[in-house]
């Protein structure tokens, strides 16, 4: 239990630099990574592995490992609407009922990946071949891309998961993958359900013969229980004690400082400051300035920096420094609609507790993962899931599904829809929880045709940016939601799940009669229920300028020499799965073009 603890506190280290004065302006680096999220982290550990390479990555919060909640599999959403999380809402959705919508994202360093649900599943093979295609470069379609999530992974041979081909999984990268978290018994029984409805078991999602398919999700938690981020897995002791590496927290960047070289603008640095208050400081780059600081903030602080739709620019007061039409445009999210039900047996809901009694239960369970690194405090909460395409015949046979609906998958064996389960069920991402034991199933649209923006309120740098990203605006992510419900009533209806499950239990809190709905009211429940998977992408898209593209195949920023992003806002089209090993890979791609460049010019 000794090493366990010390494992989970921490700490802050002390070689995290939390004066920016320290930092000087004399000073110069070569790369400024800005964000140490989960792709800062990575490039800010590649880049710096050589010696002869000066790196500085600037981060708004404090380090996920100091944060026992971010470490412990299931406490990530007690971090919400606190301190350590940008607490964001979007516009009023006119497609879910004008409702603003909750977007937390990760204010510490690991980024998001310290406050996910550790879903290790990168998306289709298919997706990445779409990404070379919109790009024009081979280097990013899977049979050339696909070398990065094996780069990035370390996966262990599990006796219980003999299927699993460990040929293709990578065996020697920092970030730990595994079947290491607790799974609840009703959702092992859900995998058994969804391969009677006609879902096939998948060995490994992460595979193209598995991508469609139902299984326990593979996780980025240890053995020890513990979840892996993009700081535990990159920002080790002995990438922190490298002197050519200065990891400076708690500063905010304001603005990119470009300057007039010739003919050509060029990124020379960045301003930042510890508060809105507080006195601005500035670091120079010789090389390039790495904006990795998400697809929220990436956008905000190019448009912060005039690099931006010169439309907008001009209304929020904000001198134009390039005109890049795509900043902010595209914006991409993955909507999900949850679905409740009773469970005859008891769920981990005092996790959360509510009452006397669940804080002693929750006791119980604080000492049994200390002790065992078992129990409910070890689940990842997103424990189960089934990804299925909403056009496939034996789920939604034509002649109940008649209606032909746009196919905005990547390739023909690519998913849209993702089925998921819970132990128990939650509103307001956890902020209500339900009097009764429940079980919940949730449907996950992974190619949504909606399409939104990001833009400014205001030139003001610590003023959250205006986020829209037009849920439902599409008729189709309706319907395949809608599809994805109808999925859901099937498979709670099958053995062995429907035998855990109370489907006489008419409360108006539950979806025990689901089936019954008729189709309007199954539109009503999507735009009633709609909430964010937390994965907003395509902000600052990889796909040619006159696409709307903001960086080309090596993540360049157009028409800005020295500047580069790399973070989920780069993706040219969200994946269909989860984004994490996707801004890994994508990490990990632009720090060997990187090393590839440096290499070139020396020789």
């Amino acid at each position: 239990m000794g090493l366990l603890l010390r494992h989970l506190f921490v700490g802050s280290d002390k070689r995290f630099i939390t004066n920016p004065a320290k930092v000087q302006e004399a000073e110069e680096y070569d790369f400024i990574i800005v964000g140490g999220g989960t792709a800062g982290c990575v490039l800010a550990s590649r880049l710096s592995e050589d010696p002869s390479v000066r790196v500085l990555l600037l981060e708004s919060g404090v380090s996920g490992k100091s944060l026992i909640l971010s470490r412990i599999p299931v406490g990530f959403s007690l971090l919400f609407h606190g301190k350590n999380v940008y607490n964001l809402y979007t516009e009023p959705q006119a497609g879910a009922q004008g409702k603003k919508k909750y977007w937390p994202r990760g204010k510490m360093l690991g980024g998001c990946s310290s406050i996910n649900a550790q879903m290790a599943q990168y998306g289709a093979p298919g997706d990445f071949d779409q990404w070379g295609s919109i790009i024009g470069d081979e280097a990013w379609s899977w049979k050339n891309f696909a070398r990065y999530f094996t780069k990035f992974e370390k996966y262990v041979d599990d006796p219980e998961y003999p299927d699993v081909n460990t040929s293709v999984k990578g065996k020697d990268g920092p970030v730990r993958v595994g079947y290491f978290s607790t799974v609840s018994e009703g959702s092992k029984d859900f995998i058994k359900a969804c391969t009677t409805v006609g879902i096939p078991y998948s060995a490994d999602f992460n595979t193209p013969p598995g991508t469609r398919g139902v299984n326990r999700v593979l996780t980025y938690i240890d053995e020890k229980r513990t979840r892996v981020s993009s700081e535990s897995a990159y920002l080790t002791d002995e990438v922190l004690a490298r002197p050519n590496l200065k990891v400076v927290i708690q500063v905010s960047v304001t603005k990119i400082i470009t300057e007039k070289v010739g003919d050509s603008l060029k990124a020379t640095g960045v301003e930042f400051a510890r508060d809105k208050k507080g006195p601005r400081f500035r670091a120079r780059s010789k090389r390039d300035v790495i904006v990795s600081a998400g697809a929220v903030h990436s956008p905000q602080i190019l448009m912060l920096s005039g690099i931006g739709p010169a439309e907008h620019l001009d209304q929020v007061k904000i001198p134009v420094v390039h005109n890049l039409p795509g900043v902010g445009s595209h914006l991409i999210d993955h909507p999900v609609v949850d679905a409740y039900y009773k469970n005859k047996f008891h769920s981990p809901k005092h996790v959360q507790p509510r009452g006397i009694t669940e804080v002693f239960e929750l006791v119980g369970s604080a000492y049994q993962y200390l002790t065992t690194q078992r129990g409910p405090l070890a689940t990842n909460f997103g424990e189960s899931a089934a990804f299925c395409r909403s056009d496939d015949p034996l789920l939604f046979p034509e002649s109940e599904y008649p209606r032909k609906l746009e196919d905005s998958t990547s390739a023909a064996d690519s998913p849209d829809l993702e089925i998921f389960t819970t132990p128990f069920a939650y509103k307001d991402h956890g902020a209500y929880m339900f009097p009764m034991h429940t079980f919940a199933i949730h449907v996950c649209l992974l190619r949504p045709v909606s399409r939104g923006t990001l833009r400014l309120k205001s030139a003001d740098p610590f003023e959250d940016p205006a986020m829209d990203p037009n849920y439902l605006s599409a008729s189709e992510d309706v319907e395949k939601l809608k599809r994805g419900l109808k999925l859901i009533s099937k498979i709670s209806k099958q053995e062995p799940l429907v035998a855990r499950l109370d489907l006489n239990d008419t409360s108006p809190l539950l979806d025990s009669r689901m089936d019954q709905k008729t189709d309007k009211e199954l539109e009503e429940i999507v735009r009633d229920r709609v909430e964010t998977l937390y994965h907003p992408t395509s902000t600052c898209r990889m796909a040619p300028l006159e696409e709307g593209g903001v960086v080309d195949s090596s993540l360049r920023v157009y028409g800005v020499m020295g500047l580069r992003v790399c973070d989920a806002s780069i993706f040219p089209q969200i994946v269909s799965g989860h984004t994490a090993g996707a801004v890994f890979a994508s990490a990990e791609h632009l720090a060997d073009i990187i090393k590839a460049e440096l290499k070139a010019e020396r020789d």
